[in-house]
């Protein structure tokens, strides 16, 4: 009897353990942490300070998940970091993203395995000389030492399809320097360089130090390189910069335009996007406190200048909040 009573007492104890390792293990489950990385940029432009500020937001109001913002060569780098699934996230100019989606340009025959989010802010064509240079148009590069841009970033990736593409200006008329924005202020400072090419949104803070310490000379488009431009790509756009964007800049400036995009590998799952999406939107004046041009990061222009499909996710938000989404960004 004593037997069967120890037997009883060791089976109870085992049904005990076992629940409890099944309730530990669900609980386990139920609390796991989502670990996100943000693929950004360089320090002296905007996409690490903004991708900052969109970690923040997902880590303090999307529940079991904590992001962290990652220094990159920016666009072409986020864009085969996301399609690898070595970053999920990232944030890429839109003339990346048309191109990558469609396997097309520099992605030929491979496309890239992205879908869009939502749309960020618009980058302009910035190119800086000093006041005392004698080049004064976009063709008085030639023979010049120019830096077009970190490598895989989205400034020389725009560069190359501006300069060599649409107007002509192939990367042997001048001495190339590929250069982060921090680098081409500082290069510029030191005489390494005499012109530099910011593609950012404006005012950004490399091009503001610099403006502090030296006089600069910023150099227009015409119109009629601006209509060149985007007749070769209409996913770029004009746009001029008000005087004084910058100190002592007190004339108008054209350039061509470009939006940005923040993507998203094409597998994450359509419930996380969705949260992720929302988060956002529901936390814009967060974002503008990060930078003011996060005043155009909208559910409209989510659709307005997107230039890939959106991920079912984005999608989902987008039509709770009203928001009709056109055929051509549903991904199929």
């Amino acid at each position: 009897m004593k037997s069967i009573t120890v037997k009883f007492a060791l089976c109870v104890l085992c049904l005990i353990f076992t629940l409890f390792l099944i309730t530990f293990t669900a609980g386990s489950s139920l609390a796991r942490t989502e670990f996100i990385s943000i693929g950004t940029g360089g320090t002296g432009g905007v996409y690490y300070p903004y991708g900052g500020g969109v970690a923040e937001i997902w880590t303090k109001y999307v529940k079991g998940v904590r992001a962290v913002a990652e220094v990159t060569g920016a666009s072409v780098e986020n864009t085969k970091l996301c399609d690898r699934g070595e970053t999920l996230f990232g944030e890429i100019m839109n003339d990346v993203a048309y191109q990558a989606y469609n396997g097309i340009g520099k992605f030929k025959d491979k496309p890239q395995k992205i879908l869009g989010m939502f749309e960020m802010y618009p980058h302009h064509f910035q190119i800086v000389t000093l006041m005392k240079s004698d080049v004064n148009s976009i063709y008085d590069i030639k023979g010049k030492k120019v830096s077009v841009g970190a490598p895989a970033s989205g400034t020389e990736y725009k560069t190359n399809l501006i300069l060599q593409e649409a107007l002509g200006i192939p990367y042997r008329d001048f001495n190339v320097f590929r250069l982060s924005f921090t680098e081409t202020a500082n290069a510029l400072k030191d005489g390494t360089i005499e012109v530099g090419i910011w593609d950012v949104a404006a005012p950004t803070s490399s091009i503001m130090d610099l403006a502090t310490t030296h006089k600069i000379k910023m150099i227009s488009f015409t119109p009629e390189e601006i209509k060149k431009i985007v007749d070769k790509f209409p996913f770029y756009s004009e746009f001029t910069l008000p005087a004084g964007t910058y100190n002592n800049q007190d004339y108008d400036v054209r350039n061509p335009s470009v939006w940005n995009t923040f993507i998203c590998n094409a597998d994450v799952d359509e419930e996380l996007v969705y949260r992720l999406t929302k988060a956002v939107f529901e936390h814009q004046d967060y974002m503008m406190k990060i930078h003011p041009f996060a005043k155009y990061t909208t559910p409209e222009n989510a659709v307005k200048h997107a230039a890939i499909p959106l991920h079912p996710g984005s999608i989902r938000y987008l039509k709770e909040k009203g928001i009709t989404v056109p055929d051509h960004l549903i991904p199929k």
